[in-house]
């Protein structure tokens, strides 16, 4: 199933296996498109997508509060080394846009701007997808995590759309997911998941 315009922003997913227990929810796979780029393993096994219905809903209950201030006229490749110098390299970087390591990652968790990987395994592929509200917008900024700079860099797919089409696609997408499981036949629980 796919919600949304894949050359924009849309949410594509299926299930293969339903689960009675909400914290699996159901085995297959979720992914995120932007500006005509997949980010997300797409494979039947992909993923248990418990969390990432979880973060859908939580992000449809926090509209407007991804927000991160002196980021509006920073390009997103600059956001993005940013966002992997705080989170996941070793750096003797002190400045993160005025402020601290420490201020910046807290800035980025506390108003929930990393919305991809989610926890589940869905995003094993190294995707990371960063949201941030602005006024009636929503900056979406989309990028795969490789040892080489350059190849992150040009992974990196970015679009800023309309709120209202934005949180559109997430409640279409969570209520149609939702919709689709409550008809399946469910099975008691998950085995490992393979990747």
């Amino acid at each position: 199933m796919i919600v949304g315009d894949r050359n924009v922003f849309a949410i594509e997913s299926s299930i293969t296996k339903a689960f009675s227990h909400p914290g699996q929810r159901a085995l297959g796979y979720f992914v995120i498109h932007v500006r005509g780029e997949a980010y997300g393993v797409k494979k039947p096994d992909a993923s248990l997508l418990a969390c990432s219905l979880d973060e859908v809903i939580d992000r449809l209950g926090r509209r407007g509060t991804h927000q991160i201030s002196n980021l509006l006229d920073v390009s997103a490749s600059m956001i993005v080394e940013a966002y992997l110098d705080a989170i996941y390299r070793d750096t003797k970087r002190t400045d993160y846009f005025v402020r601290s390591r420490s201020e910046f990652s807290e800035d980025i968790y506390g108003n929930k701007a990393s919305w991809a990987p989610d926890g589940d395994q869905a995003f094993d592929d190294g995707s990371h997808i960063l949201q941030f509200d602005i006024d009636d917008r929503v900056r979406l900024i989309a990028f795969r995590n490789r040892e080489c700079l350059d190849d992150v860099i040009e992974s990196i797919a970015e679009e800023c759309i309309e709120s209202d089409r934005f949180y559109d696609v997430l409640s279409s997408w969570s209520e149609t997911f939702l919709r689709q499981w409550s008809y399946m036949k469910k099975e008691s629980g998950a085995g490992p998941v393979n990747t």
